[in-house]
């Protein structure tokens, strides 16, 4: 795809993105606050019953931060040095939360010291622990999502528990001297089947109703995770179409009642935001007949690209050259073959490409530069630009 026929940012946003990279050196990401501002406004506006708490993990740009603390953001903070950057940048502990089931004892203690009241659990040893390096603080349980299956990015395994547990948790935390305060789920990133908070709801809704009539608690809040996608090649809903679906939902269990609901979206915020600029460094064939060429670029799976593993995530590209194209394997540089990121899902690119030319990696703003990593074969972390 050639940038003309580029429909992810409109002509000016393009020129601009343009005109800064024409000054750097290759790898490197750019940021556009503007589209950011444009997403957080948008789930605002379709979900004003939600509180949002942005993925500090998606994004962690200093910039990005200080944006959306401007533009009235929570924060779901993943470990203590996520916490640390948003203590620098002047967020108070009030509007964060801890998101990650999976966390030391000393560092619950710094997020408790630090002001944040608000933990998700799933497992009794880490209830016990915010018990008692985070007294009186209010926990949500995390439940196992089954939306997997439909997402490019699935998250349904390593996180949750079954509801009979998730409900001991919750009983044991009122034991404990915690409030029980509701349940979290996360159906999956880039989830692109709506029905998967559907049936996630569900589960919620039985729990809410069974702890209320057998155990006298009633819970307050649903923490509804992530999920919301970025646009990539795989076609999917727009924000306004999983907003009204999902209201319908809860509106079903709950009337015109609705508990606290948190949405902590990562990839729908700054996914979108981000042109992840790359130059070709090498095109060879593997035999004199082969059909496709083999296209190595500065930047690979350890420089950002780590969702092409598995080719789950499949990133628009756009290049400034046009006219007849020609399938391709797209690679990055590293002396590791896993350093492939589309083998199968073959991308189309021009005949004339050239060692030189640049690639321009659509709605990469979200989990590239955060995946990059640190002097693999000795190649530095992706530099982040936002304007």
């Amino acid at each position: 795809m050639n940038i003309d026929k580029n429909d992810n940012l409109t002509a000016q946003q393009w020129q601009r993105v343009l005109d800064f990279s024409r000054t750097k050196e290759t790898p490197f990401q750019v940021i556009l606050s503007e589209v950011i501002e444009e997403k957080y406004h948008e789930l605002e506006k379709n979900l004003p019953f939600a509180n949002i708490y942005y993925a500090v993990k998606a994004n962690p740009a200093p910039e990005v931060i200080s944006l959306l603390a401007r533009l009235g953001s929570n924060f779901d903070v993943a470990s203590v040095y996520e916490l640390r950057r948003l203590q620098e940048l002047g967020v108070s502990a009030e509007r964060m939360s801890c998101g990650n089931t999976i966390k030391k004892f000393e560092h619950i203690k710094e997020f408790y010291q630090a002001g944040i009241r608000l933990f998700v659990t799933d497992s009794e040893l880490d209830l016990r622990n915010i018990a008692m390096a985070a007294p009186g603080s209010k926990v949500l349980v995390r439940l196992m999502a089954e939306g997997g299956l439909t997402a490019d990015w699935p998250l349904s395994r390593k996180f949750g528990c079954n509801p009979d547990l998730a409900g001991d948790l919750l009983v044991l935390a009122r034991k404990l001297g915690l409030e029980p305060y509701g349940l979290s789920f996360h159906v999956g990133s880039q989830q692109r089947d709506i029905t998967a908070w559907d049936t996630a709801l569900s589960k919620v809704s039985y729990l809410f109703s069974w702890l209320k009539e057998n155990e006298d608690l009633e819970l307050k809040c649903i923490n509804m995770g992530g999920g919301f996608p970025a646009v990539y090649q795989e076609r999917t809903h727009s924000v306004d179409v999983y907003a009204q679906e999902i209201l319908r939902y809860l509106q079903e269990d709950y009337g015109d009642e609705l508990p606290q609901i948190i949405i902590e979206p990562g990839r729908s915020l700054v996914g979108d935001s981000g042109v992840l600029v790359s130059e070709i460094v090498l095109i060879s064939r593997k035999s004199r007949t082969a059909l496709e060429r083999w296209i190595y670029q500065d930047c690979g799976k350890f420089g950002g690209l780590m969702e092409t593993l598995g080719e789950a995530i499949k990133y628009p590209i756009v290049c400034e050259r046009t006219g007849p194209a020609e399938r391709v394997i797209l690679a990055g540089p590293s002396c590791d073959s896993m350093d492939t990121m589309y083998e199968e899902y073959m991308y189309e690119l021009p005949l004339s490409l050239a060692v030189g030319d640049r690639l321009y990696w659509l709605s990469t703003g979200a989990y590239t530069s955060s995946y990059s990593s640190v002097e693999f074969n000795g190649f530095p972390p992706l530099e982040t630009f936002v304007i």
